[in-house]
C-alpha cells in the first residue's frame, strides 16, 4: 500500500533554507551554471553548514519520536540536478536528519510537485519558488539568510511559532483598506465588523494542522508546539482578530497587539523558531534575533495594487 501523505505535516524546505548554501549561490550568479556544478561535484564530500531552518527542521523531525504514527515529514527540494545534489544527502546523513524524500526539479517550477507531495508548508530561500506556492494555495515563506539563532548543540523541547495576522493568517482585505484609506478608517471597519470573521490567509490552514498536532498532545507538558500571533494591530482591532481564530475552532497560545511597535523583541522573547510576515519592514528587523520569513502575497491580493 502506497504511503498516505495526507496524514502527516509535510514541510516542503529548499536545499538553501536546510543549509548554508550562500557560497555555492553566489558562484551560480556570478559564474553560471557550469562553474556551480563543477563546484558542487568536486566538494560533495563536504559537508554543509546549518542553515536558517535547519533547526526548525530539525525539531520538527524530532516530534516523531513522540508517538508510534508519524507527525512529520520533510521533503528536500530543490532545482538543482540529480548530478549535482550528493553533497545535500551527504549533509542530511551525516546530521542524522530523518529525511528519505527529495524533489530535484533540474530547474522545472517546484510548484506542482509541492501539490504532488501534499506540501503543507514550504520554506525557500527563492522568491519565485514561494511566491508560486502560495498562489498554488500551499503555505510558504521566503526565508531570510542567516544561520541558526540557537545554540545547535541544544535541543528545541518545545516549537514556538510566530505569525503575524492580516495577509499571513488571514486574507489582507483589512490590510488594503489600511494601505489605500489610511489607519483611521481601517480601525472603523475593523470596529464595525467585529463580529464578522475575516477570511481565511495563507497559513490559516496551517495554523489548524498545527492546532489539530497539539490536541494530540494536550496532556503533555510541555506541548511540544506553542504558536503566538505577534500584529500591529491594536484595541479596538484586536476583537475581530480573536473572534476570527474562535470562528476557525483554533486558537493561538499568545497574542501581541502591538499597534505599531517593534515587533523584534517581543518575538526575541517569546523565542520563536519561525516567524511568518507578509512585509519586509518587519521581517528584516526579526530575523536579526530568531528566524524569519517573508509571506508573498497571493495572486490579487496585493494591498497596494
Amino acid at each position: 500500500m502506497a504511503y498516505d501523505l495526507t496524514r502527516p505535516l509535510v514541510i516542503g524546505i529548499s536545499s538553501r533554507a536546510l543549509f548554508d548554501l550562500e557560497t555555492e549561490n553566489k558562484i551560480y550568479e556570478e559564474q553560471g551554471l557550469g562553474a556551480y556544478e563543477e563546484y558542487q561535484v568536486s566538494h560533495e564530500t563536504d559537508i554543509l553548514k546549518e542553515g536558517s531552518a535547519f533547526q526548525l527542521v530539525q525539531a520538527f523531525l524530532n516530534l516523531n519520536a513522540l508517538q508510534e504514527e508519524r507527525l512529520v515529514e520533510v521533503i528536500v527540494t530543490s532545482r538543482n540536478s540529480p548530478n549535482t545534489s550528493l553533497r545535500i544527502f551527504n549533509s542530511v546523513q551525516h546530521y542524522g536528519l530523518d529525511i528519505t524524500r527529495a524533489a530535484l526539479t533540474g530547474g522545472a517550477e517546484m510548484a506542482p510537485y509541492l501539490k504532488a507531495f501534499r506540501t503543507d508548508l514550504f520554506l525557500s530561500a527563492k522568491q519565485e519558488d514561494v511566491k508560486q506556492a502560495v498562489d498554488s494555495d500551499i503555505a510558504a515563506g521566503m526565508i531570510l539568510p542567516g544561520g541558526p539563532h540557537a545554540d545547535p548543540r541544544s535541543k528545541i523541547e518545545q516549537i514556538h511559532i510566530a505569525f503575524d495576522g492580516d495577509a499571513v493568517l488571514f486574507a489582507a482585505e483589512s490590510e488594503r483598506i489600511y494601505q489605500r484609506r489610511g489607519m483611521e478608517a481601517f480601525i472603523e471597519n475593523e470596529r464595525a465588523k467585529a463580529d464578522i470573521p475575516l477570511q481565511r490567509g495563507p497559513f490559516a490552514r496551517f495554523l489548524e494542522t498545527v492546532a489539530h498536532i497539539q490536541s494530540a498532545f494536550a496532556d503533555r507538558n510541555p506541548v511540544p508546539i506553542r504558536t503566538a500571533l505577534v500584529t500591529s494591530r491594536s484595541v479596538p482591532a484586536h476583537e475581530r482578530a480573536i473572534k476570527t481564530l474562535r470562528n476557525w475552532g483554533v486558537h493561538v497560545d499568545e497574542a501581541f497587539f502591538l499597534g505599531g511597535v517593534s515587533k523584534r523583541d517581543v518575538l526575541s522573547a517569546f523565542g520563536a523558531h519561525i516567524f511568518f510576515d507578509d512585509q519586509h519592514a518587519h521581517a528584516d528587523p526579526a530575523s536579526e534575533v530568531v528566524p524569519a520569513a517573508v509571506v508573498p502575497y497571493r495572486e490579487g491580493d496585493d494591498p497596494l495594487l
